[in-house]
């Protein structure tokens, strides 16, 4: 019964996807405006000032050691078991899986995969970037710093821009950046940077950044979501892509090129956001094998009709196909030997107080 009920809501979520995907109105790419051109200028300036005053060793590197000097997880350390689990919303790959997981169900219920080639191209953007930048720049954090007052650049080591910060900035920011009503995004927008700043403040009061460096991965993730509408063509391309690679393989699984399991394991994916259903291949359908009348009498029983498995929601025993069984601990003797006794002219009758 559980199984049947089980069948039931599969069948009704498969035929919840089984829809031509389509881009509901509401629902607004965005544009590069002027007003965001100007943000992209001003962050990409900021960017560039952060990584010349390192490099020059200015003031900045000097507030860097300061704030490294003090230790903020020595003045206030009831806070370090909380700001532990805080961090984490800064690690790419917790918050990667949590991301994607909420884009695949709007991917789902909007028949778009907009939202998570958005998430994945974004991601990608910031790997590249800030990988170049950390690996180019080989700067080492403050529990490996080796000389006081230097910027500690090409040394071997990945923490400049902060890579916790810029993830926070974009992968909490892609959300606010999809967002479907203005209202939504305003408030995401709002939640995505308080997210950011909490992360990055954290990485400096945990020691394992400097302050330059959270400021380079906030203005690094920013410039990767306000870039975002430059890619948005790129994005089109990829959905339209994949949606022609599901219909070929669906005209391979039509024209029987594909084997049956794999056709059978493919048929839920191919009808996930279409109105398509796998063809049976047209032909005489064998019908189920059923006893012969004949053998039925000859072995001791009654025929019987054998209605369709559609009418039959589970299998009964039939009475005449019972095997006569006798009871156990009866105190009656088997046929065989009552017929012995009635031959003999004795009683049948079993001795009392046996």
């Amino acid at each position: 019964m559980r199984t049947e009920h089980f069948l039931t809501r599969l069948d009704r979520a498969f035929a919840r996807l089984d829809r031509e995907p389509e881009r509901p109105a509401h629902l607004q790419t965005p544009r590069m405006s002027r007003h965001r051109v100007v943000l992209l200028g001003s962050t990409l300036a900021f960017y560039l000032a952060i990584v010349v005053a390192v490099l020059t060793t200015s003031w900045l590197v000097r507030l860097d050691w300061q704030i490294m000097f003090f230790r903020p997880y020595e003045q206030w350390p009831q806070l370090h078991a909380f700001l532990d689990y805080l961090v984490v919303l800064g690690q790419r790959g917790p918050t990667a899986v949590m991301v994607a997981a909420w884009l695949g169900w709007r991917s789902w219920r909007q028949h778009t995969l907009r939202p998570l080639i958005t998430l994945g191209v974004s991601l990608l953007l910031l790997n590249i970037t800030v990988g170049a930048v950390k690996l180019g720049l080989g700067r080492l954090g403050p529990h490996y710093a080796r000389e006081i007052g230097s910027a500690e650049l090409f040394a071997g080591g990945d923490i400049f821009p902060s890579g916790h910060t810029a993830n926070a900035v974009v992968t909490w920011g892609i959300l606010a950046y999809l967002a479907s009503t203005t209202v939504t995004r305003r408030v995401l927008s709002v939640v995505s940077a308080v997210v950011s700043l909490s992360v990055g403040a954290t990485t400096v009061y945990l020691g394992t950044h400097w302050v330059s460096d959270v400021l380079l991965g906030w203005s690094a993730g920013l410039l990767i979501l306000l870039a975002l509408p430059w890619f948005e063509p790129l994005i089109a391309r990829i959905e339209a892509y994949v949606f022609e690679v599901r219909e070929r393989m669906r005209r391979r699984v039509e024209a029987g090129l594909v084997p049956e399991p794999v056709a059978a394991a493919l048929t839920p994916l191919l009808s996930a956001g279409g109105k398509w259903q796998r063809r049976r291949p047209a032909g005489p359908v064998a019908p189920a094998a059923q006893p012969a009348p004949a053998a039925t009498a000859a072995a001791g029983h009654s025929p019987v009709t054998v209605r369709p498995a559609a009418h039959l929601p589970r299998p009964h025993v039939i009475r005449s196909e019972r095997t006569p069984v006798t009871p156990a601990g009866s105190r009656r003797p088997a046929h065989t030997e009552r017929a012995g006794a009635a031959a003999r002219g004795t009683s049948a009758r079993p001795v009392a107080g046996g």
